[in-house]
């Protein structure tokens, strides 16, 4: 330690308690999902462009593999008496290692607008026995929680970073499966009593 710290009594590393990281880093699978994900016309050039079946396994193994971790570190730090939230885990991580070992031909996740528009829960209104269903991490150990609730129910509530990459895979709620994306309706058919507009007309 130089006189530097001590002197203007700077805390360094050494005296500062390690915390071990929320989540494993998921830099990886961010680029190849980058590879992948067509639903951005703006990052994409070509429209039509059809994401290779290796990169969308690549995609679904590397967040797998992520879950993997999340669920070893929450059984080592609560005695494998973790409950749900490790079966959730397992869940979600045999899906992704489905669609990894069968890939889609496109990925059938929700667009970054979907995911800009899921409802915050403020910091407020959370208990500090509320938990984060993915990482079995209480939202409130965190100091600026990022937790959004899913359109499909008011108690399904989640590390943003944590349903994040499920979401730009799936879109559907990892607890109960629901569709999150509405589907888009038929335009209603036209009263046939109203005369069809002609754009010959001058």
């Amino acid at each position: 330690m130089s006189g530097y710290e001590v002197e203007h009594n700077i805390p360094t590393k050494q005296d500062k308690p390690e915390h071990p990281p929320r989540r494993p880093d998921l830099s990886t699978f961010f680029s190849t999902l980058e590879l992948v994900d067509t639903s951005d016309p703006q990052a994409h050039h070509n429209v039509h462009a059809v994401p290779q079946p290796e990169n969308i396994t690549a995609a679904f193994r590397l967040l797998a593999n992520a879950f993997e971790m999340m669920r070893g570190r929450a059984s080592d730090e609560q005695g494998n008496a973790q409950g749900g939230g490790d079966d959730l885990l397992a869940s979600m991580i045999e899906v992704l290692r489905q669609n990894a070992d069968d890939p889609p031909t496109e990925l059938k996740g929700c667009p970054d607008s979907f995911l800009d528009e899921l409802e915050r829960v403020p910091k407020k209104s959370l208990k500090p026995t509320d938990t984060c269903p993915i990482c079995v991490n209480p939202f409130l150990e965190d100091e600026y929680p990022l937790v959004v609730r899913l359109p499909c129910h008011k108690d399904h509530r989640f590390d943003l970073d944590c349903i994040r990459p499920w979401l730009k895979l799936n879109s559907t709620c990892p607890l109960d499966r629901k569709e999150l994306l509405k589907k888009k309706q038929p335009p209603a058919p036209a009263d046939e009593d109203e005369e069809e507009y002609d754009d010959m007309y001058a």
